[in-house]
């Protein structure tokens, strides 16, 4: 039953936003959604797989943004890409599972995928099974529909090659964003700090 699916997985997120996917409990998060734990096994057949559902929600999710910010009304293709590129920037925030997905980091807190190691009944249950798709695979979904969005109107002016190396270079940017943020204050700050500090003694400073 597709809500009371939905159901689970928003008292699911609203229990992970509160503590480490470990102190999770199958009953409280059945008893959050007004179901019984039986129903919630028989959704997603263990909490990997609950684990699992989430993650491909996260994916689903990004992939989702994606499209919408492509969608935004502008004359230049190039500013719907950078609106991409923004919208995955504020999304990935830190503890998500999207920066994970994105980066391919799990820490504590997050339900880090795990091999499945049933063979599941419901279609929902065998999509869950399947492998969770990478950052690469994330990065290369979302190129290609930056691509498919941006195509009409980037020609004749844009080899769609040099359109999709564009898409994909934008996008590397805001991955790149993700794992090392800038630096608040900008290299301005970075030379003030290094004026205060020195050099380090272990990089040869006496």
């Amino acid at each position: 039953m597709p809500e009371v699916r939905a159901a689970l997985l928003i008292a699911a997120e609203a229990h992970l936003a509160r503590r480490p996917w470990s102190a999770v409990r199958m009953g409280e998060v059945a008893a959050s959604a007004g179901v019984s734990r039986q129903t919630l096994y028989n959704e997603f057949g263990s909490k990997e797989g609950l684990a699992r559902a989430l993650a491909w929600q996260a994916a689903d999710g990004y992939l989702t943004g994606i499209e919408r910010a492509l969608a935004r009304p502008a004359t230049d293709p190039r500013e719907r890409l950078r609106a991409a590129a923004d919208w995955t920037v504020a999304a990935a925030r830190p503890g998500t599972l999207l920066r994970s997905l994105l980066t391919g980091c799990w820490g504590d807190p997050l339900p880090a995928p795990r091999p499945a190691r049933t063979t599941a009944t419901a279609p929902a249950q065998r999509r869950a099974e399947l492998p969770l798709p990478g950052p690469g695979d994330l990065l290369a979904a979302a190129r290609d529909r930056a691509v498919a969005a941006l195509d009409e109107s980037a020609r004749p002016r844009t080899d769609p090659r040099e359109l999709a190396r564009e898409c994909e270079c934008v996008l590397r940017l805001a991955l790149s964003r993700i794992v090392a943020p800038p630096v608040v204050g900008g290299a301005e700050a970075g030379r003030r700090r290094g004026r205060v500090t020195g050099p380090s003694r272990r990089a040869g400073g006496r």
